[in-house]
């Protein structure tokens, strides 16, 4: 009975969505009854959050229980924190910006979800290379690892909730790049799921993906410094929150990136496609 419930893709969505009510809950109790600074309460909330998603995750045997976190997980930090500050326009645009990335990227993964019974090849393939390390990997690797450069990600976006600044100009530009990014990420993930509808095999080539291997994580990558600058902006000696965006943006070009275009390696005329692409811009090379 357990594995028809994994096989049944609506008995997961229920699944998913109860295992995320718990670990949020779980977050806000955690937050509201530590005596540190926010910063570290949030830090702290997150991880608990986290490991009740990981303890699901092992449950069911499936790392992709977390796979949703990373867009989840902003959503539900911003909400929280703006319902207890003044909804500037400032902070109204960062609101905005956060949930339209966050919403668009799990209604994606919502769309790819197939059940409970499926999980992502970039983590079975880390158990078959991994053995018995595995657990230590889906802990640290797969969930903690993930989650501390999302918090980094949306530490700005807080920062800015909790300390008022004026709309600049600045803040504007940058919040139109996190949108942008966002709408990029959005066009080349239908492409690709059009392009896998029709089952023709081989490499995508047209839209976004003409010219770049990986449209998507360039849209990942932009939204999170739209908003770290676009926070920058508006306070100037901030500066050291944009380190969540640094991290992102190395763990799509030293890990995320290499991992999936040696996936790709496997197939015929990679090599080809790889000299006629670029990694991440969508421009002629």
């Amino acid at each position: 009975m357990f594995e028809k419930m994994k096989d049944n893709r609506t008995l997961s969505f229920v699944v998913i969505t109860v295992v995320y009510i718990l670990a949020a809950l779980t977050g806000i109790v955690v937050y509201k009854s530590l005596p540190y600074d926010w910063w570290l309460n949030l830090l702290i909330a997150d991880i608990v959050a986290t490991v009740v998603t990981f303890i699901f995750s092992l449950i069911f045997g499936n790392a992709s229980v977390y796979d949703p976190y990373w867009s989840v997980q902003p959503i539900v930090i911003l909400i929280a924190f703006a319902l207890n500050a003044e909804l500037t326009p400032f902070r109204l645009l960062l609101l905005i910006a956060v949930c339209f990335w966050g919403v668009r990227l799990t209604a994606n993964w919502a769309y790819t979800f197939h059940g409970l019974k499926h999980q992502d090849w970039r983590y079975t393939m880390l158990k078959e290379k991994t053995g018995v390390f595995y657990p230590i990997i889906n802990f640290l690797g797969i969930h903690l690892v993930p989650t501390l450069i999302v918090y980094g990600c949306v530490l700005p976006a807080v920062y800015a909730m909790l300390y008022s600044a004026e709309l600049r100009v600045g803040s504007i530009v940058f919040f139109c790049l996190s949108i942008g990014a966002t709408i990029l990420q959005g066009v080349s993930d239908l492409q690709m799921q059009r392009f896998r509808k029709q089952k023709t095999g081989g490499f995508i080539r047209s839209g976004l993906w003409k010219y770049s291997r990986h449209p998507n994580y360039l849209g990942e990558i932009l939204m999170w410094w739209g908003v770290a600058l676009s926070v920058i902006s508006a306070f100037p000696e901030a500066w050291y929150l944009c380190v969540g965006a640094a991290a992102n943006t190395l763990l799509f070009l030293f890990v995320s990136i290499p991992m999936a275009d040696n996936r790709m390696s496997r197939r015929q005329g990679f090599d080809e496609y790889k000299k006629q692409t670029r990694m991440l811009l969508p421009i002629k090379k």
